[in-house]
C-alpha cells in the first residue's frame, strides 16, 4: 500500500491557507457490508457542516483502496463484517505514519473493550441517532486539530455543597456523596451511603444541573451517578444497575441512553 505505512512517505491530511489541518472540513471514510447502513450513515454525515466529503466502501478491502487512494481524516466503520472486519481494519490503520481517526459504528457493545485497544475515537451504537453523531464527529474534529490529541472528559465540575434537614438541624452533604436521587413530588430524595435526605428541589432540575458530573437518568423517578455504579446486570431483557448493596431498575426507556454514556465514560478514562 503506497504512502500509508510506516516507512513510506507521509499519509497527509487536507489543509487549510496557512498550512493547518482543516479540522472544520473532513474527508469521512463509511465502511459498512450493509447497504442500507452504509447509505443511512453516509446521508447523516453529508448533514454536517464539518465534513466536507464522503467516501463509502462496502468491505475492509475496499477502505483500505480507499485510504491508499486518497486523503481521509476519519473511517467510520461497522465492526461484524465478512472478510476483513472492522477490528482488524482498524488494526492496519494503526500502522499508519499519520493515521486518521477511527469511529466505529456497531449493533454490538461487546466490542467497546477491544476498541480501547486499537485507540478508536469512539464507540457509536446502531441505530445512530443524529445527537450522538455530531458528539463523535466534535471528538473527531478535536482530535485532528492542530497540536490536538485524543480528546479527553472536560475535568469535573467542582463538587457542589447541598445543605440538608436532620431532626430538626442543618447539616450539609456533597453532590459527590450522593449515589442516587429519587422523584418524591417536587421533591428528590438524595441517597448517600449512610442514609437519605428530602430536599426541596426537582429531579429534573437536579438531572440538569449534575448531568456534567456523571449523573444519568435510569427511570422517570431515578437519577444516578455512574461513579457509584459498580454493576450493570441484564436478565430477561432488564437492565439494572448494582450501587454497591443497592440494585436499581433501569426503564427500556433509558437502558440504551445509559449503555452509551457507560461506553463513552469507559473510553475516555481508557484513552
Amino acid at each position: 500500500m503506497a504512502g500509508a505505512l510506516s516507512g513510506d512517505p507521509e499519509h497527509r491530511r487536507p489543509q487549510d491557507a496557512t498550512g493547518g489541518s482543516t479540522g472544520a472540513a473532513l474527508r469521512a471514510l463509511v465502511v459498512d457490508d450493509e447497504a442500507p447502513a452504509l447509505e443511512e450513515l453516509s446521508w447523516l454525515l453529508r448533514q454536517d457542516e464539518r465534513i466536507a466529503e464522503v467516501v463509502t466502501a462496502s468491505s475492509g478491502a475496499d477502505a483500505l483502496r480507499s485510504l491508499d487512494s486518497g486523503d481521509i481524516d476519519v473511517v467510520f466503520s461497522d465492526i461484524s463484517m465478512p472478510g476483513l472486519d472492522g477490528m482488524e481494519l482498524a488494526r492496519v490503520i494503526a500502522r499508519f505514519v499519520e493515521r486518521p481517526q477511527v469511529v466505529f459504528v456497531t449493533a454490538h457493545d461487546q466490542h467497546a473493550v477491544d476498541a480501547f485497544a486499537v485507540d478508536a475515537t469512539d464507540y457509536v451504537m446502531k441505530p445512530v441517532r443524529k445527537d450522538r453523531l455530531a458528539e463523535a464527529v466534535r471528538r473527531v474534529v478535536a482530535a485532528v486539530e492542530p497540536g490536538g490529541a485524543a480528546p479527553q472528559a472536560a475535568g469535573e465540575p467542582e463538587d457542589e455543597t447541598i445543605p440538608v434537614e436532620l431532626a430538626g438541624v442543618t447539616r450539609f452533604i456533597t453532590r459527590s456523596q450522593v449515589r442516587y436521587a429519587q422523584a418524591q413530588g417536587d421533591y428528590a430524595r438524595l441517597h448517600t451511603a449512610t442514609g437519605s435526605h428530602l430536599v426541596r428541589i426537582p429531579l429534573s432540575t437536579l438531572e440538569e444541573r449534575w448531568a456534567a458530573a456523571g449523573f444519568v437518568r435510569i427511570h422517570r423517578s431515578t437519577l444516578v451517578s455512574l461513579t457509584h455504579v459498580r454493576e450493570v446486570r441484564m436478565e430477561h431483557g432488564r437492565c439494572s444497575v448494582m450501587l454497591d448493596d443497592t440494585e436499581l431498575q433501569v426503564s427500556r426507556r433509558h437502558t440504551r441512553e445509559l449503555r452509551d454514556r457507560l461506553l463513552r465514560a469507559t473510553l475516555r478514562t481508557s484513552s
